[in-house]
C-alpha cells in the first residue's frame, strides 16, 4: 500500500471558500478511481492551510491516479488556489 500526503498553503483571497472547494473536489474522487482506497482533505490548524491524506493499492495505482482525468479536473481547482505545496509518498 502507498500513502500519499500533500500539504498546501492557499492564497489569502477567498481562502475558506477555496479550501471547501478543494476538499469537495478531491473527496469526490473516492470510489471513482481504481486503486484509490481512501482520500481525505482537512483544514490544518498549524503549519499549512490544508492537508490531503490518501491511500493507494500500489505505486502503479498512485501513478494512475495522478494521470486520471477526474484527478486532473480536481487539480485545476487546487492549482488556482494554492501558493505552496509539499508532498510525500511512502509504502507500508
Amino acid at each position: 500500500m502507498v500513502r500519499h500526503i500533500v500539504l498546501w498553503n492557499l492564497h489569502e483571497e477567498n481562502k475558506e471558500e477555496n479550501a471547501a472547494a478543494i476538499k469537495a473536489a478531491l473527496e469526490d474522487l473516492n470510489g471513482k478511481i481504481p486503486g484509490l482506497r481512501f482520500l481525505q482533505v482537512g483544514r490544518c490548524y498549524n503549519g499549512y492551510d490544508l492537508c490531503l491524506y490518501s491511500e493507494f493499492d500500489s505505486r502503479e495505482a498512485a501513478a494512475a491516479y495522478r494521470d486520471n482525468p477526474l484527478h486532473k479536473a480536481a487539480q485545476k481547482i487546487v492549482h488556482a488556489a494554492m501558493k505552496e505545496r509539499v508532498a510525500a509518498d511512502y509504502e507500508c
